[in-house]
């Protein structure tokens, strides 16, 4: 039902907080020029959509999904739930092709933090400068401390819990929210951790812990990854958006971007979209991409026009390329102890111990891992497609789930040109050309993994667990493939996420990351959108845009 007929219209959207509730909304002609037009509601979107309106700017945010509510919508079934992902047609390719849907896509209002494990890390200081400090990859345009008062900023937005006193990562304030209770699962890692002597932490959260306006405390029902029906998740989809709203922008769910149309001054005009089966066209002085590190480059490609032949924003050659993404092999164990470990949200536990030492590794990079608790039909999944078992093999193995516990890292990759989105041939039910994924490991990507995977075992064995598997074969998170930069042969926007060839394009998500670091990335790249928010009302305050 909501894939046919928009929700956010007659000058209202959802209110995600009350069952069939509705919010006013403030609504734009299409013959209107708005300040900015801003494609996809994830994490960058929604919170430069909300910070922008906020500072004053005309806002209409295109969103290709529906607008959930998850009261009303999100129930306890892990198959029905997966309609919270990107499944449209895709071709992936490459040695090590990457399996796309649930792990790295989101499709809807609020993207894929409607569906994420709320992990909300930031970046280690140096690897904003990864070349010149530590060798490899490539420097961003900007410093850790240029964007720490945003990561704190998007931590008191998003009411994250977290440790008085994280071990990790300069001096910083304090979590606005008391920690959550560590699972049996996350005290199996602590065990182990203990046992090497490491350091391990109560994973900094962004499900409250404590009542937070209209969002109740997390009940710990183990479906976070399948969408949060209580609203204590704090998401684009509860926390920018409502803002966003009440800033006067205006939300179009179930529009589909199809083309940014350029100007003969070779500047933005506006944005064709599919919406209630016709093209449309908002008109607009600025553009904003920030459908990720596939539908970004995917948009820019299909745009091409005489002026850009080969897309927008394309001039260094480098648009969709340098595709990363973070590997993540499993490390698995049975315990004599029940486990239990799908009480709870699913990673309450982490180590980034291998994101700061440099020592001891035969590899560049690093990776943080974490507790996990995959529920009954994810874990059948892996355990079927991991070891092969089906029939009896698997319910034997089955049997085992109360007492199993394990470990996925956030294991950094390579960014290289041969990784890439390009466009293939075949076109989608709008008529458009489809991505084309390619990747393939690098061999200190292997090696990363390789000893990713022995630490996480050998911590296993120490905290008591036997019987110990592991499997390889899987990923989570997509960056890179518009990179930012200070120079505009290697990189295809700014600092500002500020394209160097069309000067009011602009790009604001995953995809602006030249290297992906060891951890989720949700957290700073809603620190870097509310860091251009600040930089455009800046840059229009001086008349510079």
């Amino acid at each position: 039902m909501i894939d046919d007929a928009p929700r956010a219209t007659n000058g209202r959207a959802p209110d995600v907080f009350t069952p069939g509730g509705w919010s006013p909304m403030r609504q734009y002609a299409e013959r209107d020029l708005v300040d900015f037009v801003i494609i996809g509601a994830g994490a960058g979107g929604a919170a430069l959509g909300c910070r922008l309106a906020e500072n004053g700017f005309s806002v209409v945010i295109l969103e290709a999904g529906p607008f959930w509510r998850p009261l009303d919508d999100f129930v306890s079934d892990e198959l029905a739930q997966q309609n919270l992902y990107w499944t449209d047609a895709r071709i992936i390719a490459g040695a090590d092709p990457i399996a796309l849907g649930g792990n790295n896509s989101g499709r809807g209002v609020g993207g894929s933090t409607v569906h994420y494990s709320m992990i909300a890390l930031r970046f280690r200081p140096q690897w904003f400068k990864s070349r010149s400090l530590l060798g490899y990859g490539f420097d961003w345009p900007i410093s850790y401390e240029e964007l720490a008062p945003y990561y704190e900023e998007a931590e008191e937005a998003l009411k994250v819990a977290g440790p008085v006193n994280y071990p990790w990562g300069p001096p910083r304030r304090r979590y606005p929210y008391r920690p959550h209770e560590v699972n049996a699962a996350g005290l199996v890692l602590a065990r182990g951790a203990e046992k090497l002597g490491i350091k391990w932490a109560a994973t900094p959260l962004t499900t409250v812990s404590a009542p937070r306006g209209r969002s109740p405390p997390c009940v710990y029902r183990g479906f976070c990854n399948y969408g949060c029906s209580t609203n204590a998740k704090q998401s684009a989809l509860t926390v920018w958006i409502p803002r966003a709203l009440r800033a006067g922008a205006e939300v179009r769910d179930l529009a589909m971007a199809g083309r940014i149309e350029i100007d003969a001054k070779g500047l933005a005009a506006g944005v064709n979209y599919r919406r209630e089966a016709a093209w449309r066209f908002q008109r607009a002085r600025d553009v904003v991409v920030a459908g990720y590190a596939i539908e970004t480059p995917r948009l820019l490609l299909n745009s091409a026009c005489p002026l850009f032949p080969d897309g927008l924003a394309n001039r260094s050659g480098l648009v969709g390329t340098h595709l990363t993404t973070h590997a993540g092999p499993g490390a698995w164990a049975t315990f004599d102890e029940e486990i239990r470990w799908y009480k709870g949200p699913p990673n309450m536990a982490v180590t980034e111990h291998w994101n700061y030492a440099d020592e001891g590794k035969d590899f560049v990079g690093a990776y943080a891992f974490m507790s996990q608790g995959p529920l009954p039909m994810a874990w059948a999944q892996t355990v079927a497609t991991s070891r092969g078992l089906w029939g009896r093999s698997l319910r034997d193995e089955m049997r085992k789930y109360n007492h199993m516990a394990g470990f996925v890292p956030v294991g950094e990759t390579e960014p290289r040109p041969e990784n890439r989105v390009s466009l293939a041939d075949e076109t989608d039910r709008f008529g458009l050309r489809i991505p084309k994924v390619s990747f393939s490991y690098s061999e200190n990507d292997k090696r990363l993994q390789r000893h990713a995977v022995r630490f996480m075992s050998d911590m296993l064995a120490a905290a008591g667990g036997y019987d110990i598997w592991t499997n390889y074969k899987d990923t989570s998170h997509l960056l890179g493939t518009c990179r930012m930069g200070g120079d505009p042969e290697t990189s295809v926007v700014n600092a500002d996420g500020r394209s160097w060839d069309i000067p009011n394009l602009w790009i604001c998500d995953g995809s602006l990351f030249p290297t992906c670091g060891g951890v989720n990335p949700s957290l700073t790249i809603q620190a870097l959108a509310c860091r251009m928010a600040d930089r455009i009302s800046t840059l229009a305050a001086s008349g510079q845009i």
